[in-house]
């Protein structure tokens, strides 16, 4: 179900540094004012604050927001052990990592823990409203460092992707999949790829696992990384 423009975007806060998180909480609450050039918008309203991963469970299971910002390091429990366990309690919640580490080894467990996005802290104000929001519409937004080492990691062979059948397996897609490959580079979510091909979302499930199975990858960020890779992506406009 599409939310109207005018319903606030939810957001949970979770990081171990107090000033942080009322650094974010300030800013985030006078976004509106200083970012709304597009009055379509929706607003984000941070509903809560936790300072580990296991408040972050329990303040998710009881406040189902929409976005939840993650740190990773944190005390008693870390951002990747709590990714899961929050989604098991809130499935519609998107996680979008906020850290000051951006390693390869810490980068891909998260993306596959099933958060939604992987951003640096070093990110400009206005990009970080601008990753909340494409969150809320079920993109994928990922640092411009991040996504350039997800990139390199694979290109190098370093990464999880299995280099033998590469040369081939891209030749094996059929024309639809290669629109869904595409959509999933540009990270959209199953039910937005559904929305643009005029097709079921239970359809594009289907050719996702058959994208999946014929390139020889294990999720949707490898699928996303490959179609990159391969001149694949998202086209303009």
């Amino acid at each position: 179900m599409t939310l109207p423009s005018t319903q606030a975007i939810h957001l949970l806060i979770v990081d171990d540094h107090a000033v942080v998180r009322q650094g974010l909480r300030t800013f985030l609450e006078l976004q509106d004012g200083l970012t709304a050039s597009d009055r379509t918008d929706r607003p984000i309203q941070v509903v809560g604050e936790a300072e580990n991963g296991r408040q972050a469970i329990e303040l998710a299971a009881r406040l189902q927001p929409e976005v939840i910002l993650l740190d990773l390091v944190m005390p008693e429990m870390d951002g990747l052990q709590a990714a899961p366990l929050i989604l098991d309690k809130s499935p519609q919640s998107r996680i979008l990592i906020l850290t000051s580490f951006g390693e390869e080894d810490k980068v891909i467990p998260a993306l596959r823990a099933g958060v939604q996005g992987y951003l640096l802290k070093d990110i400009p104000p206005d990009e970080l409203i601008k990753a909340i929001r494409q969150a809320a519409r079920g993109q994928t937004p990922l640092h411009p460092e991040i996504a350039r080492k997800l990139i390199s990691t694979v290109a190098s062979g370093a990464g999880p992707s299995p280099a033998g059948r590469e040369a081939h397996a891209a030749g094996d897609l059929t024309d639809r999949e290669r629109e869904v490959l595409r959509h999933l580079a540009g990270g959209l979510s199953n039910h937005a790829i559904a929305e643009k091909l005029f097709i079921s979302e239970k359809t594009v499930k289907t050719h996702v696992s058959s994208i999946l199975s014929k390139l020889g990858l294990e999720d949707r960020t490898q699928a996303a990384i490959y179609a990159l890779k391969h001149g694949l992506g998202p086209e303009e406009g």
